[in-house]
């Protein structure tokens, strides 16, 4: 299978040469195979975050390497990174970050818009994945109008609208009720399994990572054990996400 991204000897270090310093990722290696689903877990403070925000483009690592699609980040700057990542990344945050006084369509079509995209392509974009995520219904109803699963399913379609080359979640069902959560998970799985698409979650909640392939576990900015769930069930799968959690809690692994 083809990598759609490859992380190398990623290290991140906090602090100047004559200021304390603080190693938050340490040597950091993995790969995303294209339609796979990967997540990764960890606590609060464990890296996740600062992981993801280098993987995002939004942080650069002291060193080492993050490749997406074949494009090595440290070799954009500047309107190419901001490109690059409008393009080939799909993001989806916890808190929606929806714009109030857009329509669920407008949302959807930003991406397309800040591109420059011409407005005769945007329109059939966003029908199509609106139609895929189910909220072809809302599309004229503003974020104020719509409950909370479904401001999701919008920021998901936004995130999409372009076809990126994978899809990044920063605990993208931590706002939602259980049913909404269930709901948004099912449908990350469909695009996964029926459209390939690649997904990275991040996430703290074992049982939005029983819905991935392969986990990561990350604790002091290390990867640790990683699980694939091969032929077992969501619940198998969950049942042993929680036995490496609780190993970890206690100094395991």
């Amino acid at each position: 299978m083809t990598a759609v991204m490859t992380v190398k000897q990623v290290r991140k270090v906090y602090g100047g040469k004559n200021e304390p310093q603080f190693e938050a990722l340490h040597n950091i290696n993995f790969d995303v195979e294209a339609g796979e689903f990967v997540g990764i877990m960890g606590a609060s403070g464990s890296g996740k975050t600062t992981l993801l925000n280098i993987l995002s483009t939004l942080d650069q690592p002291t060193a080492g390497e993050v490749v997406i699609n074949g494009q090595n980040l440290a070799a954009l700057k500047g309107d190419a990174l901001a490109d690059f990542r409008a393009r080939e990344i799909g993001f989806i945050f916890q808190d929606f970050n929806l714009l109030e006084n857009l329509t669920a369509y407008d949302n959807i079509a930003l991406p397309l818009s800040l591109q420059n995209v011409a407005a005769k392509k945007i329109k059939p974009a966003v029908a199509k994945i609106a139609a895929t995520l189910g909220i072809d219904q809302i599309l004229t109803h503003y974020p104020t109008e719509i409950s909370g699963g479904q401001k999701q399913r919008v920021a998901a379609a936004r995130a999409l609208v372009q076809e990126p080359s994978i899809l990044m979640g920063d605990e993208p069902t931590g706002a939602l009720d259980s049913k909404s959560a269930k709901d948004l998970l099912e449908t990350m799985t469909q695009l996964n399994e029926q459209q390939h698409v690649s997904i990275l979650l991040v996430t703290h909640d074992p049982f939005s990572a029983s819905y991935c392939q392969r986990i990561l576990f990350i604790k002091d900015g290390r990867i640790g054990t990683e699980l694939k769930r091969g032929q077992q069930t969501k619940q198998e799968f969950y049942q042993q996400i929680l036995q490496v959690l609780g190993r970890t809690e206690q100094g395991g692994d």
